[in-house]
């Protein structure tokens, strides 16, 4: 490829990520559908994006060894020691990474978000490090997903990144998206979810019916859950026909993760043709590069096009090696986590709840247990009784302004140190310290030393399986996992 074409495609591909970023950001989380045509609000420079963020770190992380090689070393110093964020997957990495827990495990172990957005979200810098080389692309993509995700999660990015690759030298999106499918299993969820996109595009040319039918058979009570996510941003691509406008528009008025899919799509037109981003949506943003705060440790680029330039110098000192392969792990010892549970017949504790009302805690007779981590799964039919008692101990080094939690989806009462804190009448799972669902949580200080969380949990009247995840994140290190909270002794 002519240098100065494959510039200006790496730089169009950075431009339609910060625009569809922008465009969704306000909206991210929302159910939609929506009906925007333009930023609302306008923004007057680029949003910090997560989605940005992360490719960057990772650009200048390469930049920085003398032999630039994109492994899996890299990518976990890089969790522990240049990323804040606190959020779903990438807070289940970081806390599996200083518990010692190396990739690949560090993404499916104990991590309820293994099938989040947030792999997918940066595939694009290594379709830029290996333009025309689908193959590549993907091994870089699955050397980075694997630290925080897993399953769908995973493929979603290497998915993509083969995609972007491909979109260097191709034109036509599907012969892009089956290029794409070349290097993900053919039973992967999400591939089922773009075929039947296309399917149900093909039965209605109509983005909104299209849009009903991917939530009623793949939505999903987590708004960042890669399959629905990756369905909307085909359904996009369809629905635009490769004009950039309609694209990124349809990305986000379809719900949900809309800055991540705004952004893909922007990405991936920006890549087929730079020249399709009218002007409009760049003058808002403008060509600063932008971080969000919790990215530290780098000297990132100022400018987009900078990091243009940047990513053009890395992709020829890469040479296209491929990444080393990886050595196999296993578990470090003493992964699981003990509790204690109990059973008995009582009446349940009423409709409405108050942290200040003197529920009194009597458990019955416990025993011990260990589940496989924070997250814990138990089946109706092992009730013993009515009501079950499961009891956690929190061992903790010094005083600590925490965030205790304990969530799931079944009625539940929870108490601290024997002190009833919250409660509620079921409700949606979502164990990420920046969005926990309302009362499954409660911020305060604990002493150094031991402490006790145990919850009530009603027997669910269908014979089915529930599900819970407890957890103590630390608010003075930006919410992060506490790591061994659940596992060490003072």
């Amino acid at each position: 490829m002519e240098i100065e074409n494959y510039r200006k495609k790496v730089m169009g591909c950075w431009l339609g990520k910060a625009v569809g970023g922008t465009l969704g950001m306000p909206y991210e989380g929302m159910d939609g559908p929506f009906d925007l045509d333009f930023y609302d609000p306008v923004p007057t420079g680029m949003v910090p994006n997560d989605d940005l963020d992360l490719q960057v770190v990772w650009a200048c992380l390469l930049d920085q060894q003398e032999n630039p090689e994109v492994n899996l070393t890299l990518f976990s110093e890089a969790w522990k020691n240049n990323i804040g964020f606190p959020w779903d997957e990438y807070g289940a990495c970081i806390r599996n990474l200083r518990e010692g827990i190396a990739p690949p495990l560090s993404g499916p172990y104990d991590n309820w978000f293994i099938n989040g957005m947030g792999a997918a979200i940066r595939s694009e810098i290594w379709a830029c490090l290996a333009p025309g080389n689908p193959a590549l692309a993907a091994a870089y993509a699955y050397e980075d997903a694997c630290l925080d995700h897993a399953e769908q999660g995973l493929w979603a990015e290497v998915w993509l990144a083969a995609m972007e690759a491909a979109a260097f030298v191709e034109t036509d999106i599907r012969t892009i998206v089956k290029i794409g499918f070349e290097h993900i299993p053919a039973d992967a969820e999400i591939r089922s979810a773009i075929e039947d996109t296309y399917q149900w595009w093909e039965d209605s040319n109509d983005w909104k019916t299209v849009r009903l039918q991917i939530l009623e058979k793949y939505g999903h009570e987590n708004f960042t859950n890669v399959t629905e996510n990756m369905a909307f941003t085909l359904l996009a691509l369809l629905d635009g026909d490769g004009d950039f406008s309609r694209t990124i528009c349809t990305a986000n008025n379809c719900g949900k993760d809309t800055d991540c899919t705004a952004a893909t799509v922007g990405a991936l037109l920006g890549i087929l043709n730079p020249d399709g981003i009218d002007e409009k949506w760049l003058a808002p943003i403008g060509r600063d590069l932008v971080l969000s705060r919790e990215i530290v440790g780098i000297e990132p680029p100022d400018s987009l096009d900078a990091f243009t330039d940047l990513v053009l110098d890395l992709r020829e000192r890469l040479g296209e090696r491929m990444p080393a392969k990886a050595d196999a792990i296993s578990l470090p010892p003493n992964t699981a986590i003990p509790a204690r549970i109990g059973f008995k017949e009582m009446p349940w504790f009423g409709q409405g709840w108050d942290a200040g009302r003197p529920f009194a805690l009597v458990l019955p007779e416990m025993k011990p247990v260990a589940f496989p981590g924070t997250v814990a799964t138990f089946a109706t039919s092992d009730f013993e009784a009515g009501m079950m008692f499961v009891e956690y101990t929190i061992h903790l080094d010094r005083e600590t302004n925490a965030r205790v939690f304990f969530n799931t989806n079944e009625n539940c009462r929870v108490f601290l140190d024997d002190h009833f804190v919250f409660g509620r009448e079921c409700g949606r799972v979502a164990p990420s310290s920046h969005r926990m669902p309302i009362n499954q949580s409660v911020d305060t200080t604990l002493a150094a030393g031991e402490h006790r969380i145990t919850a009530v949990l009603a027997k669910p009247s269908t014979d089915q399986t529930i599900e819970w995840i407890v957890g103590v994140t630390d608010c003075a290190d930006n919410d992060q996992w506490i790591p061994h909270a659940f596992k060490s002794t003072i």
